[in-house]
């Protein structure tokens, strides 16, 4: 029979006073800013206040245990993974106990296939936080022996103050992800704010220069900072995320539905577009609106609207095909010269969207036909 080792006996061992140990290692866990700074941590202090041969640290991962390290005379298990069921570190888990083993060849929880390579003889596997366990210690020895009371109370000391080490890596690495997460939404407001600042310069310049006068111009570019308003207003309901093209194009024409009411019609798949996309299609469908509502379909009783898209084909479509149709209104044709209003339809959404846009000025009635290829800036549901 193996006789057991005399007390402090074993390689790499320090021999320091144990308490002092286990007040150092308080210390070094209350400025661990990861679960691996806790790992080396403890295993170092486990090793030392237990005189084992090697200690092993093991997290819970769902039903799996982790070997997340360890420090050894030998290699054991580090980086590998093993149910519950199947591990003496997964029993003291699921049952919340420290488990003291000195004969490993004696006891059937034990899987010997996995320790028949190890040196391992004798054990204590500690459960961090009994309660709810999220990890736990692992003290191995090279002989059989059984480990005193002091050395068992030791490592649960050791356990219990890593559960708080671990809380507060938790904790930690939650404030530094809302941290991250309020900067990134800092420079994601400034981005967006600079765009909208940017977007409002540009409206206010071009309705300028195309306004026949003041009176003109604080018609124009109020509807338009408007419908930009709108577009905004229908993205933060959204968080920001994708919008529906159903809904863009409602939030466009609704200010314009109680003058035309039922001569409106709106039809298409469920099709979502990125930020930058929605308020591009909101502003050249708010230019349409206005067109249409002062000199087309929509500015006289009879006329009326037809809004509709699809995609080219159902089962691999590439390709987005909208279409805006007037039909009833005064006769069309073609302007002598083209304003903001013109341009900003027929290259506003389309450039976005990596598409092309045509006017098509029909006799019996305006039309707008876009066509852009399916990318990431238009998303199928």
């Amino acid at each position: 029979m193996l006789e057991a080792p005399v007390q402090g006996e074993g390689a790499g061992v320090d021999t320091r006073d144990a308490a002092f140990v286990l007040v150092e290692m308080i210390e070094a866990l209350s400025a661990a800013r990861t679960i691996e700074d806790v790992a080396s941590v403890v295993r170092t202090a486990a090793r030392t206040v237990s005189h084992a041969d090697g200690v092993t640290f093991v997290l819970r991962d769902g039903d799996c245990c982790y070997y997340l390290d360890e420090l050894a005379i030998g290699p054991l298990w580090k980086g590998r993974r093993f149910p519950l069921v199947q591990c003496i570190s997964g029993w003291a888990m699921l049952n919340g106990e420290t488990v003291v083993i000195p004969h490993i060849y004696a006891d059937p929880r034990i899987p010997l296939d996995l320790y028949r390579p190890t040196f391992v003889r004798s054990l204590v596997m500690t459960p961090v936080r009994p309660g709810d366990p999220v990890a736990a210690i692992g003290a191995y020895w090279a002989r059989r022996r059984e480990p005193t009371d002091d050395e068992v109370a030791k490592l649960q000391i050791i356990a219990r103050a890593t559960a708080t080490a671990i809380a507060n890596v938790q904790a930690y690495a939650s404030l530094s992800e809302s941290l991250e997460r309020r900067q990134l939404l800092m420079r994601e407001l400034d981005h967006r704010c600079k765009n909208t600042l940017a977007a409002v310069q540009s409206i206010a310049d071009q309705t300028l220069r195309r306004s026949a006068s003041p009176a003109e111009f604080v018609e124009s570019f109020n509807g338009r900072i408007g419908a930009l308003s709108r577009a905004h207003e229908l993205l933060t309901r959204g968080a920001w995320g994708p919008a529906g093209l159903a809904e863009v194009v409602g939030q466009a024409l609704t200010p314009f539905c109680a003058v035309a009411g039922l001569r409106i019609s709106v039809s298409g798949p469920d099709l979502g577009l990125t930020p930058e996309a929605a308020v591009a299609m909101h502003m050249t469908l708010h230019e349409l609106a206005v067109n249409a509502t002062k000199y087309g379909a929509l500015s006289i009783e009879g006329g009326s609207l037809d809004v509709a898209w699809k995609l080219d084909c159902d089962e691999a479509p590439t390709e987005l095909e909208f279409q805006w149709v007037e039909s009833g209104g005064p006769p069309v044709g073609e302007p002598r010269r083209r304003g903001f209003g013109s341009r900003l339809i027929e290259t506003g959404v389309a450039r976005e969207l990596g598409g092309q846009g045509q006017m098509i000025f029909d006799p019996e009635g305006l039309q707008f036909r876009l066509r852009a290829p399916l990318s990431s800036r238009i998303s199928r549901p």
